[in-house]
């Protein structure tokens, strides 16, 4: 069936409080369209999926994804009116298996589906963040925009807004802030017992925690991880420490070497994390680490300037990038492969 045979219309979904009335206007769009034309009309609902191939809560997001397709399909069958022209629904779960992180790539996995089942036009509600917290809904409908789809904001109402400073759910990121705040403070203190230096460390901690507590954590933590994650990073700190004296010495070489063999220069790769947390950690490891430095840190692209070839090849090696992965990931995300490898494999892809 030809394109102008048939009205099709694809909308992303996420949790969001406008997500009923968005589902009500893309159908009631698609069968006034298909009803003055005199065509039949599909709505696809597609769930571009935020989890990980790694993650441990993998499955259960992808359970919770289905569930919402599911109410999505219910609401738009009981929108449709039953004397005008047919709507079909589809619903879908696209990008399983990839690294969605920036608007492009949530664009991407959108537009393929598009082009795969022939949508020209897509209903963009006004209140979905695919980036959970981050505001990504502009860059991602700029970037539909440049792949040729007609994209379109629903013009639904939005709700007030009217937020507690801590909610239950923010209760969590400032105990976190506060007690890893607190717990610094006391490490450099040597663990002190008296009453003014823990007066003074929790008054710090709370300083701290006011006002960097919605900065350091963009979300809720998930409690039940952070044990492992900070048994994994106690593991982690002697390896950093390990491969800072290592490139120290290389460094040292270089400089003491009397031709002084050098050989600058800025390298650009797309690391395997995702998250503020650990996307952090990996370029503060990298500029600690001498011989490298972070330059620039563009969503999941790292640019970083190497002094020389050794320090070139142990960054596209990957090994600080693995170390990082299996802190925040555990031990499978350490498998995935190294920029070199990824970078091999997609020019093997490409010829």
């Amino acid at each position: 069936m030809a394109a102008e045979d048939h009205t099709r219309i694809l909308v992303p979904v996420g949790e969001s409080t406008t997500l009923r009335n968005t589902v009500a206007y893309a159908v009631r769009v698609a069968q006034d369209d298909a009803t003055e034309r005199g065509v039949s009309a599909t709505v696809h609902f597609v769930y571009p999926a935020v989890w990980r191939s790694v993650e441990p809560t993998r499955a259960e997001k992808f359970e919770r994804a289905g569930d919402l397709l599911e109410r999505v399909e219910v609401w738009a069958r009981e929108d449709v009116e039953p004397d005008e022209a047919d709507v079909a629904v589809e619903t879908a779960i696209v990008g399983a298996e990839e690294y969605l992180f920036s608007p492009s790539d949530f664009a991407r996995v959108l537009f393929d589906y598009a082009r795969e089942h022939g949508l020209d036009r897509v209903v963009v509600d006004p209140e979905y963040q695919p980036g959970g917290n981050a505001p990504m809904l502009r860059p991602l409908e700029f970037e539909l925009s440049q792949t040729g789809l007609d994209v379109e904001e629903a013009p639904v109402e939005r709700p007030a807004r009217r937020a507690a400073l801590v909610g239950r759910e923010s209760l969590s990121q400032y105990l976190v802030v506060f007690g890893a705040s607190y717990l610094f403070y006391l490490v450099l203190g040597g663990f002190s017992v008296d009453a003014f230096e823990l007066f003074t460390g929790a008054v710090s901690a709370g300083i701290v925690t006011v006002v960097l507590a919605k900065i350091s954590l963009k979300g809720p933590p998930d409690l039940g991880r952070l044990p492992g994650q900070a048994a994994r990073m106690a593991l982690y700190v002697p390896y950093l420490l390990w491969e800072i004296a290592k490139a120290n010495v290389a460094i040292a070489y270089v400089v003491l070497h009397p031709r002084l063999p050098i050989d600058p220069s800025l390298e650009r790769f797309e690391a395997a994390v995702w998250g503020d947390m650990p996307a952090t950690t990996l370029a503060n490891s990298i500029t600690l680490t001498p011989g490298t430095l972070t330059v620039d840190v563009s969503e999941r692209e790292f640019y970083i300037h190497a002094l020389t070839r050794s320090s070139r090849e142990d960054l596209f090696d990957g090994a600080l990038e693995r170390a990082v992965r299996f802190v925040f990931y555990g031990r499978r995300a350490a498998r995935i492969p190294s920029p070199e490898e990824r970078l091999a494999s997609r020019e093997r892809g490409e010829q």
